[in-house]
């Protein structure tokens, strides 16, 4: 149980502000259809969420504990980075002709992929070393910061302060990256 609600919770923070939540919201807007905008979500978000989390457990079996707490650091402290960094809409499928729920779990997909969130992601189920709880954690994660932004569309910007949000999950990631970083280094 741990590890789903560690990796929803990452998830969560994560995607707040981030690009994903701005091409739901932007999707959102242009399909006037919530609904199968979140479903294209899901599908993409597990589908990243369960590559992230089988790569992490098969991590798991091959580096030390200490190795493994170092790689759950390390990729918290880039979390932190990228949430200070500033997201920008991105611009796809503007001439697809796929339909909401194709588009956005294509999209959703593409730029979820590689993202901060799936290697959080992976780091968590190699130290937790679970893939089933690790990949629903994540996904649900996703699916809370996401469904403000289908819900609100082009509102989300001027509804929801998208910047302290991020800054505030950046440093959460920062101090938790910190401390997970200084005790498996063995400092403290």
């Amino acid at each position: 149980m741990e590890a789903l609600l560690t990796t929803f919770i990452a998830a969560a923070l994560g995607e707040w502000g981030d690009k994903t939540q701005l091409l739901v919201a932007a999707l959102a807007a242009r399909y006037r259809r919530p609904g199968p905008v979140l479903a294209g979500v899901c599908v993409a978000a597990l589908a990243n969420s369960a590559l992230a989390a089988f790569g992490g457990t098969l991590i798991h079996g091959t580096i030390t504990p200490r190795a493994v707490s170092l790689l759950v650091a390390m990729a918290l402290l880039l979390a932190a980075l990228g949430a200070v960094s500033r997201p920008k809409t991105p611009v796809m499928a503007a001439a697809w002709r796929t339909g909401p729920f194709v588009t956005t779990a294509a999209c959703f997909f593409l730029v979820e992929f590689g993202d901060r969130t799936q290697f959080v992601t992976a780091a968590l189920a190699a130290q937790f070393d679970s893939f089933a709880l690790a990949a629903l954690g994540a996904t649900a994660g996703i699916l809370a910061s996401s469904l403000p932004a289908a819900a609100l569309g082009a509102r989300l910007p001027r509804a929801a302060p998208l910047r302290p949000i991020r800054l505030a999950a950046g440093a959460l990631f920062l101090a938790a990256g910190l401390v997970i970083g200084i005790a498996s280094l063995r400092l403290a």
